[in-house]
């Protein structure tokens, strides 16, 4: 067993589940880990459709996109994850996918707001989307920059990426995180969720607002924080 083996196999899994919860087709989308101990990480190779991705075929990198371990290339958003990583020190998995309804709000150059209480059971504001980037940097380090526009977009807005674990590129797609690679799968599969029901509110209500302070207060804070009665 190498000493990668435990980070590689978390990484497998976390992006089969993205296959898994039909957050993308074919090869797009994936899933990183970060040891910050060991300075590396793990990603999904680019271009390999999930049925034929094992554990051999997750690419090691360290912490300035140098391939360890690995015969194949790392997914082509990779600057993007190590960016994010760099910025935010408590992140330890991001999630990047094309799932249909959060692309289509990332399409829209629209935030998603907060329409009901299934969005308020995660967070307390709207789910945010960035602008278009500009053309220097579309043509400049792409995906570097995506990371860029990303951080910018919360230090510009007041956003803090341990309460809001989420986000949408403008005109690209999703991307989520958290302290491990069930919480970066879990936060994708609720932005693509809410940003459904949230197409299907404004379908059928075009005027709609957004619910209550109160009610959005009630239903995130029963779930988070020292005063929280959700679960077990």
């Amino acid at each position: 067993m190498g000493q990668y083996s435990d980070l590689k196999s978390k990484c497998l899994k976390a992006n089969l589940n993205i296959k898994k919860h039909n957050l993308a087709i074919f090869t797009f989308g994936n899933v990183s880990l970060i040891d910050r101990n060991k300075k590396v990480i793990a990603i999904k190779p680019s271009g390999v459709p999930y049925e034929e991705l094992d554990e051999e075929k997750i690419v090691i990198l360290d912490l300035e996109g140098n391939i360890i371990e690995g015969s194949l290339n790392p997914s082509s958003d990779t600057k993007t994850h190590l960016y994010l990583y760099l910025k935010w020190d408590k992140i330890n998995s991001i999630c990047h996918t094309h799932s249909t309804y959060a692309v289509g709000w990332s399409q829209s150059l629209q935030n998603v707001p907060v329409f009901g209480t299934t969005h308020a059971d995660h967070l307390t504001q709207d789910i945010p989307c960035t602008t278009p980037m500009e053309d220097s940097l579309i043509e400049g380090n792409y995906e570097l920059n995506t990371g860029v526009q990303i951080v910018n977009h919360f230090q510009k807005n007041g956003l803090n990426p341990e309460e809001v674990q989420m986000c949408l590129v403008g005109s690209h797609g999703p991307f989520s995180w958290g302290h491990n690679e069930s919480d970066s799968i879990y936060n994708s599969v609720v932005l693509e969720e809410v940003c459904k029901m949230a197409f299907l509110t404004k379908t059928i209500n075009p005027d709609v607002k957004r619910i209550k302070n109160s009610l959005i207060n009630k239903h995130y804070y029963r779930k988070h924080g020292k005063d929280s009665y959700y679960g077990q």
